[in-house]
């Protein structure tokens, strides 16, 4: 296939709010690389934050670089040494990039290493015509998926990994900021994992429907009486397992007070601050155990996520709400940004 000399790409061209595009030359992969022809890109809460320029994007990001490291893609030019990879194969990427120098890595743990750099992010990314991704963090993705349903195995996977944190066949689950994306995407999974009941709170009124929809018991409004409301459905047990996934201090501390003696709890939401929290009250009196929850496994969660798109078991259609093609990406990130939308998704 012979490549064009430049390709549209979306970038953050200076410090400060908003994106712009531009015409870049197409990459060409290095050793070890491949290069695809992107099919489908989704915006994330994290481009969210760096179109808006806030704290941590001006102390992490370094214009300019191009966006987007949710994506699918086919195959068209493979690195020197790279030759177990069909040209022409749909793929996606995992977007967490071991550095080649990475010390204190635990196998099993290679997402938890501190040497690593993110596609879309420290380098350049998905919403763009094509991209670069490292052999090492190439998935290939089955033939049959369509490619903006592949664009989401990246929060895709941080949900199926929340979920299998613990087991929950057979028990309770609460899904705090469960109208988040990822807090959506783990009602199915705890539902197919056996799950007995899963209760879900947030405070956006559409996304409570959505997560009805997708098999929620309960969705409940989190200014209202949580506690009150799970302990009634549990019998005045409170819940076996509780998904943290909001980030707020409040939810977390409702979700605290509706985990019975002895339950788990698997924290993803990341606060935007330090946060209060009666540990004593909810932690060690509670006997509770307390797990951090960040990124995939590699590649057992990948492998966890093709079975259940596969099988059907898990259907993500529902939560794509817009789609857009790539030249119209102000209008993507002003839906995305009115909080009025579910998975926007960028098509080149």
């Amino acid at each position: 296939m012979t490549l064009p000399a430049t390709m549209r790409a979306i970038r953050k061209l200076t410090a400060g709010e908003g994106l712009g595009i531009a015409e870049v030359p197409v990459p060409r992969p290095g050793p070890g690389e491949v290069l695809l022809k992107v099919t489908a890109a989704s915006i994330c809460g994290t481009d969210v934050h760096i179109y808006n320029w806030d704290a941590w994007s001006a102390g992490r990001i370094k214009p300019p670089v191009t966006l987007g490291h949710e994506f699918a893609g086919d195959v068209v030019a493979l690195g020197e040494g790279v030759v177990d990879v069909p040209l022409g194969a749909p793929a996606s990427g995992e977007g967490h990039i071991l550095l080649a120098n990475a010390r204190h890595v635990v196998p099993g743990q290679e997402h938890l290493a501190k040497d690593m750099e993110v596609i879309g992010i420290d380098r350049d990314g998905a919403f763009a015509d094509y991209v670069i991704v490292p052999r090492a963090n190439l998935w290939l993705n089955d033939g049959a998926l369509a490619p903006e349903i592949a664009s989401l195995q990246d929060p895709f996977g941080n949900a199926v990994h929340t979920v299998h944190a613990q087991d929950v066949a057979g028990k309770t689950v609460l899904v705090t900021g469960g109208g988040g994306l990822i807090g959506l995407m783990t009602i199915p999974v705890a539902r197919v994992a056996g799950a007995a009941a899963v209760y879900v709170t947030d405070v956006n009124q559409s996304r409570l429907e959505i997560a009805r929809q997708l098999g929620a018991d309960l969705a409940l409004d989190a200014r209202g009486d949580v506690v009150g409301a799970i302990l009634a459905a549990t019998d005045g047990a409170g819940v076996d397992v509780l998904l943290e996934m909001s980030g707020s201090a409040k939810a977390i501390d409702q979700g605290f007070q509706a985990l019975r003696p002895g339950g788990e709890v698997a924290v993803l939401g990341l606060p935007s601050g330090a946060i209060e929290l009666e540990w004593g009250k909810h932690v060690v009196l509670k006997g509770a155990t307390v797990r951090g929850i960040y990124g995939r496994r590699i590649w057992e969660t990948w492998h966890r996520m093709r079975r259940l798109l596969q099988s059907g078991a898990v259907d993500l259609k529902p939560l794509i709400s817009h789609r857009f093609a790539l030249d119209d990406f102000q209008q993507a990130f002003d839906v995305m940004r009115s909080g009025q939308s579910c998975k926007v998704i960028l098509l080149p």
